[in-house]
């Protein structure tokens, strides 16, 4: 069987970062506006109070102490709460296009190949900008690579489910290498009048190339040893925006139509099957747990997150095992994982065994076992 290696990734971080404070401060005059318009219904039971958020309770909730955004001032505005985003036109670079190639070039860059060394191009996230063309065979025009491009959506999942497509395309013998890009622009399908969840999302881009081992010449590279997906429905995540909302205009601009989720629900459920994939990815490598050194996580709570780990280990992670990012990256959908790769594996030695993975709606979770040369 084909060796495929991981021989780059890129990352792209937006300029403008919300701190919890500056996000509390928004939604809690948000509800006072909210509380003062519809003072007259609460008073009379017809309508509830809603109630303001604070700092302490987002960090204890999800360990989240900042977020990047494309557009902050807009969310931070509380009679609007959405970014400023303007649209552009048909003949300019998308917006989502284009972080994509702000972090395909690092990780091209990282992995010493060019266009003409890549043959297919994969964008895997959670919300795309269109329904078409593809953000795929965009970002494969603006980047000059000959080949194909799609896009796929397993929600949190993607990157994971990306990076086995790829794999399969490698041994396959349809593409030399492959681009896999998780864009998310997580601030597009927030709810950010929601209490429960106004703090989780954050924008950012990630960028993974990979190759067929003969063929890399970076100078890190991470051998893919084993993969394993699953999927199975759940409606505790959920976002029912779509081109079919049209069809009944009662629905239009509903909360449905934005992020959702009933989140302790999802801690029970997810927790034990991420746990329990990951232990029969590694065994299926041929490993044992207490031979993988480092644990990148999907990531979304730093709860989930400590007690996965705690389940794999019999203990809890110590530093380095598990790295964090979503301190100030908050969740950023499928590119969590991702960043924490990207960030946290230079250190490693040759010869050390990782692990990707991630988990969200779906229930989707991916798992990816990683040794370095």
């Amino acid at each position: 069987m084909q060796s495929v290696v991981i021989s780059g990734t890129g990352l792209f971080t937006p300029a403008q970062s919300i701190s919890n404070a500056e996000l509390v401060t928004a939604f809690n005059a948000y509800v006072e506006l909210y509380n003062a318009e519809h003072a007259a219904e609460i008073a009379a039971g017809t309508c509830s109070a809603l109630e303001p958020s604070s700092e302490a309770f987002i960090e204890k909730a999800s360990g989240i102490k900042s977020r990047y955004v494309m557009e902050k001032s807009g969310i931070l505005d509380p009679t609007r709460m959405t970014p400023r985003i303007p649209e552009r036109s048909d003949e300019t670079l998308s917006l989502q296009a284009e972080i994509c190639v702000a972090a395909a070039r690092e990780a091209m860059a990282t992995a010493n190949k060019s266009g003409a060394d890549i043959d297919m191009v994969l964008v895997a996230c959670s919300n795309m900008q269109r329904a078409y063309p593809a953000m795929a065979v965009e970002v494969q025009e603006a980047l000059g690579i000959d080949g194909y491009g799609f896009d796929m959506n397993v929600a949190c999942s993607s990157a994971t489910f990306g990076i086995q497509t790829a794999v399969a395309a490698i041994q396959s013998g349809q593409a030399r290498a492959v681009l896999v890009l998780n864009p998310e622009i997580t601030s597009g399908h927030l709810n950010f009048r929601d209490r429960d969840s106004h703090f989780i999302f954050g924008d950012a881009c990630t960028a993974i190339i990979l190759e067929a081992g003969d063929s890399a010449t970076s100078a890190q590279q991470w051998e893919v040893l084993e993969t394993r997906l699953k999927t199975k429905f759940s409606n505790n995540i959920r976002n029912n925006f779509g081109f079919m909302n049209r069809f009944d205009e009662s629905g239009i601009g509903q909360p449905d139509k934005l992020f959702r989720q009933q989140g302790r629900k999802v801690f029970k459920e997810v927790c034990p099957m991420a746990a329990e994939m990951i232990k029969d990815t590694v065994g299926k490598a041929g490993l044992e747990i207490g031979a993988i050194r480092r644990f990148w996580l999907h990531q979304a709570n730093l709860n989930m997150n400590q007690l996965i780990a705690r389940m794999l280990l019999g203990r809890d992670a110590e530093a380095g095992e598990a790295p964090v990012i979503l301190d100030t990256y908050a969740n950023t959908s499928s590119a969590g994982s991702i960043i924490a790769f990207h960030k946290h594996q230079a250190d490693m030695a040759s010869g050390s065994h990782g692990v990707i993975c991630s988990f969200g709606a779906g229930y989707s979770i991916g798992c990816v076992v990683v040794r370095k040369k």
